[in-house]
């Protein structure tokens, strides 16, 4: 993991952090003796991060929830349920031309016909990478997400660092996840709303023609989803 994508985990972190702290101005100074002053207007979270974090602290306390517990099961919504489904369209479309003109068309109802949709998915736009063309995916305003394809949102997607400096640099943020794309490349960003979600339609990497559906699903990542990765090329023997 890149040390600037470290610094996007940090200063989300640290905001989280501030909620259970009862000095702010506290975390404010070990934010900045850390080296992450330019971000210290994001140290004060919101009353419903407050709230929330505050909530969890006490119930943790009281032992009516156990912590790791419900780390996993975050975990298990981020990584697991949420993007599978994502992953289900993305290898349906390869697979599938008339299905992926439909996606590209309707993404709403082409999405639907995989039993996926719901709160946090209406007004689903689908845009797809091309040798050409690469798709990214931000939301400047808070933390708009597709919940019924992608799960639940990561941190690094919540943090100021890559809501501001995806639509400012984004060739930059992504260098700092590993993907460096050449010059004749045209990034395109789309900004996330209540109204409008996002979905990226990544390129099917080499050498999976003979790859299955749910083969083709299994390769897919949340991240490719959203556009700040490739999905990663088949391994010689079969895995991804």
């Amino acid at each position: 993991m890149k040390a600037s994508r470290r610094d996007f985990l940090t200063t989300a972190a640290t905001a989280a952090g501030a909620a259970a702290t009862a000095n702010l101005a506290n975390a404010e100074d070990h934010q900045q003796s850390t080296g992450h002053d330019h971000h210290d207007h994001q140290v004060v979270p919101s009353d419903m991060a407050l709230r929330v974090k505050s909530l969890e602290s006490l119930l943790v306390e009281k032992g009516l929830v156990d912590r790791a517990a419900l780390d996993a099961l975050i975990d298990t919504y981020e990584h697991k349920v949420g993007p599978r489904n994502g992953a289900q369209v993305v290898a349906r479309a390869w697979v599938d031309p008339g299905y992926k003109q439909r996606l590209l068309t309707d993404a709403d109802k082409a999405i639907a016909e995989l039993g996926y949709g719901g709160q946090q998915g209406e007004h689903m736009v689908v845009v797809e990478n091309s040798s050409m063309v690469h798709n990214m995916v931000v939301c400047t305003l808070c933390s708009c997400y597709p919940w019924p394809v992608l799960g639940l949102p990561p941190v690094w997607y919540k943090s100021a660092p890559y809501r501001s400096r995806s639509v400012i640099d984004p060739r930059g943020v992504l260098r700092e996840f590993g993907l460096q794309l050449s010059e004749d490349v045209e990034v395109r960003v789309w900004d996330s709303t209540a109204e409008l979600r996002y979905l990226v339609l990544p390129e099917r990497p080499f050498g999976t023609e003979g790859l299955t559906e749910s083969a083709l699903a299994a390769l897919v990542t949340r991240d490719s989803m959203i556009g700040v990765a490739k999905v990663p090329p088949r391994r010689e023997g079969g895995a991804a």
